[in-house]
């Protein structure tokens, strides 16, 4: 009999045993596992064992447990709607990366109350708990059956699907196409939500028919469904597409085009702030830092490559009967840079670091806010160096990435290694000692940082190895920002080399590298991590200076040019208002500190303050409140 090993339990059972049957053998399991691995493979808990196996429950708190839980529950949903609405043909019902979705072909959208009804037929799902059965059909079956059904959407898909035999999984009367795999049983989605509603092409083609679109998000337990409602509620607050304008940082202004934005003062300030601090902590760190151009010779692009991979997301423009590009990438510049001159090994490493703005042509339909635009300034460096100093130099710039994302207010990070499938070598650019150099350094360098890190088999670009690291906000959500990539590719492009103490010539290195990304996206990231109350060294206005009356503004005007001199970033409000009011609108624009002068201030020669967040601070001298801010800017908080 074969002996089936879960976790530290042994089984041994008859051949064509199901593995549910002993997971159910297994208290703390039951109710839990949706699938299990075995050799990296996924596998159903209905599948039968025929041989001795090693499995791993997935459970919903790990990334595969919860996309096979949301897929699972995007076929509940289908199944919901064609019970309600017959007519309706199915599109495609994927995981996302919260949630799900699925696309339906309806004769009219999709109202609010249509989503409660839908979410109620869908609790009668759940209470029926229906097993969830997978099966394989022959093509023509399973054409035979979509025809009978009338789906043709899925009879489309199937037209791309090239196998034999076609996966299915089938609920009572809902059957649709999917690899898998899924839970056992509907009983065990307890808690869902609909969301909304959207316009969706089919296959995301725009001369394709507009589908309906419905997104959901569901959990094992209510409790996880009412706890990421409300964080879901409190992301709304934070928006930084409704506290951008609000605040009066950045806009989006459609009269000048979709994916632009708009640095208002406020925002400008707040740039310039992120732009000093940059700078300061790359030369510092021995970087230098250059300025390119916005359009090159569209010739350089055809030798980067960019041209005949990348053409769709940039812009062009003829001058002089000759093309030129607006920049999408900073590389090539710097490259051009560097090859200006001939570089020894004793003036490796070179570091080039630029703010450098640049241009992507993205689908309107993508553009979102300041986190995805069209105008980009990136934090760009690039590193050329010889083999010998790699590990040290990723090793340095994990360094440096951790403590920039500290001093802005991120504390914790996921990091992934992206390496070459071994299996696919002819997929990627490079000779293997070169690669097998890069992917140890990269290894290397983040167990010296003391850095976990998820290992990404087969998610390196063609040209080489990278470390992605993601930063978790204040909501716990997770941004990709810094990147780390070696680049084999436009080394050889532009054949990049130094002279070696034999006296001839070697490749260098070249490595890829932004801390911050977009800088439009990370002050979007800024924004609803703080909740626009940013810290006093990032704020906009640090203090704003009220008075209760007319009377005290000569005063106030000179504690207004004080603090000025100083370098604080002051504003005013020496408005005919009621002190409350003018109070309650510093709070609402986030202002740390308020300076508050009325007579008996005037009169002892001091101020009230005010800080955002702990309220009245008491009365002190103008100096105190300087060196309380000055303390809170030098020390980055």
């Amino acid at each position: 009999m074969p002996k089936v090993e879960i976790g530290e339990k042994i089984f041994e059972c008859p051949v064509r045993t199901k593995i549910v049957e002993l997971i159910s053998q297994i208290p703390e399991l039951q109710n839990r596992v949706l699938a299990v691995r075995s050799n990296g493979q996924m596998l159903d808990l209905s599948s039968e064992i025929i041989q001795d196996l090693q499995l791993v429950p997935v459970l919903f708190d790990s990334p595969e447990g919860k996309s096979i839980f949301w897929h699972s529950s995007s076929h509940l949903m289908a199944q919901a709607v064609k019970r309600l609405f017959p007519d309706a043909k199915l599109g495609i019902g994927p995981a996302i990366d919260e949630g799900f979705y699925y696309d339906f072909d309806v004769n009219q959208p999709f109202s609010d109350q249509d989503l409660q009804s839908i979410e109620s037929k869908m609790k009668e799902l759940v209470s029926a708990d229906i097993p969830v059965v997978h099966k394989f059909l022959n093509k023509e079956e399973t054409v035979s059956l979509f025809k009978k059904i009338d789906e043709d959407y899925k009879l489309e898909i199937l037209t791309e699907i090239p196998d034999e035999k076609v996966s299915l999984y089938q609920q009572d009367d809902f059957v649709d196409l999917c690899l898998g795999p899924h839970i056992p049983r509907t009983g065990m989605i307890r808690a869902f939500k609909l969301l909304s509603v959207a316009g969706a092409y089919w296959k995301g083609d725009e001369h394709n028919k507009m589908l309906q679109r419905i997104y959901g998000i569901s959990f094992p337990t209510q409790q996880e469904l009412d706890d990421y409602l409300t964080k879901v509620e409190e992301a709304k607050r934070r928006d930084h597409r409704k506290l951008g304008p609000a605040l009066e940082l950045i806009s989006i202004q459609e009269e000048a085009g979709a994916g632009l934005v708009f640095w208002h003062p406020r925002g400008a300030t707040l740039r310039q702030v992120i732009e000093d601090y940059w700078r300061e902590i790359h030369i510092k760190n021995g970087y230098q830092l250059v300025i390119t151009p916005h359009i090159f010779r569209g010739k350089l692009w055809h030798t980067s490559g960019h041209y005949d991979y990348y053409l769709e997301n940039m812009f062009t423009l003829p001058v002089e009967k000759e093309e030129y590009v607006l920049k999408p990438m900073n590389c090539p510049g710097h490259i051009l840079i560097y090859k200006s001159k001939v570089h020894s090994y004793r003036d490796l490493p070179v570091r080039y670091a630029e703010l450098g703005t640049v241009y992507r042509n993205e689908r309107s339909g993508v553009l979102h806010g300041a986190f995805r635009v069209r105008g980009i300034t990136q934090d760009d460096a690039h590193i050329f160096c010889t083999p010998e100093q790699m590990e040290d130099e990723i090793f340095s710039i994990i360094k440096l990435t951790v403590e920039i994302l500290q001093t802005f207010g991120f504390n914790e990070f996921a990091v992934d290694l992206s390496v070459r499938d071994l299996g696919h070598k002819e997929k990627y650019m490079g000779d293997d000692a070169s690669w097998e150099k890069a992917e140890a350094s990269l290894i290397s360098a983040l167990n010296r940082a003391e850095m976990k890190y998820h290992r990404a088999l087969g998610e390196a670009t063609f040209y080489g190895p990278k470390i992605d690291i993601k930063l978790f906000d204040s909501l716990g959500r997770e941004w990709q920002s810094p990147t780390i990539q070696f680049d084999f590719n436009l080394a050889h492009r532009f054949s990049i080399y130094y002279m070696g103490a034999d006296g001839g010539r070697h490749p260098a290195f070249l490595v890829h590298r932004t801390i911050l990304g977009a800088l439009e996206r990370f002050v979007g990231i800024l924004i609803e991590h703080y909740a626009g109350a940013f810290p006093v060294w990032l704020s906009p206005n640090q203090a704003i200076i009220l008075t209760v009356t007319d009377q005290e503004i000569v005063y106030a005007e000179n504690i207004l040019n004080l603090l000025t001199e100083r370098g604080i970033r002051v504003t005013s409000n020496f408005a005919n208002e009621k002190i409350n009011y003018k109070i309650s609108e510093a709070e609402r624009n986030k202002i740390p500190y308020m300076v508050i002068i009325g007579k008996r201030e005037q009169t002892n020669k001091n101020v009230a303050l005010r800080k955002r967040g702990k309220g009245d601070l008491g009365n002190m001298t103008i100096e105190n409140v300087i060196n309380q801010i000055e303390e809170d800017v030098i020390s980055r908080r």
